[in-house]
């Protein structure tokens, strides 16, 4: 009987671990040829995002942006701290126990490698309005589907901020056209951005 009951428990745990392999498989190919990709294909590709994303009527109307710092060749939008400097306000991701921390970007004298050896802003907690985030991610897909780094940090903020615009960005290679694996608990973000093409927008 004992045996019977761990069965039935174990099958209904089953999907979510062949989902998590799934995107594991997925992740570890996408992410190793990312971090391949030549430092000036980095540099072309960030950069037609960047131009794409000054385009659209989100970016421009927004006054407080939440971006990331990049690694791993992750693309690049610092440029927009130079660019904006005094016209829009930025934010920048702070991984906290298990959340995201927005705090406001104020200048590289203020960062420092936290969590992940990733730099991060030694600002207070920013408690204003955001009006748009730049997402990053390993992959997605045309159905806006993301898979993110396996830690889920982003997943639960996506999902805590629903009503911000979310855009994440993305080389034209981090995108795959068949539907990813995806559960209830990945929040799918609102449109992407690669140096090619705009997609859901």
């Amino acid at each position: 009987m004992l045996f019977s009951s761990q069965l039935h428990d174990l099958k209904k745990f089953l999907p979510w671990v062949v989902l998590k392999k799934e995107k594991q498989a997925i992740r570890a190919i996408v992410e190793q040829k990312r971090r391949i990709y030549p430092k000036d294909q980095v540099k072309a590709d960030s950069e037609a995002i960047i131009a794409r994303l000054e385009q659209l009527p989100c970016f421009h109307d927004a006054q407080t942006i939440m971006i990331y710092y990049p690694i791993h060749n992750e693309v690049d939008l610092r440029p927009l701290l130079q660019r904006y400097e005094g016209q829009k306000t930025f934010i920048l991701p702070v991984t906290h126990r298990k959340c995201i921390e927005p705090r406001q970007y104020l200048g590289e004298e203020t960062m420092q490698r936290g969590r992940y050896s990733v730099p991060e802003p030694q600002t207070t907690t920013f408690k204003g309005k955001i009006d748009l985030i730049l997402v990053p991610g390993v992959v997605f897909d045309l159905q806006c589907n993301r898979i993110g780094r396996g830690a889920g940090f982003y997943d639960r903020f996506l999902k805590k901020n629903k009503r911000i615009k979310q855009l994440g960005v993305a080389y034209d290679f981090q995108i795959k056209n068949r539907e990813l694996p995806h559960s209830h608990f990945d929040k799918p973000v609102d449109g992407v951005i690669t140096p090619s093409q705009s997609i859901g927008l």
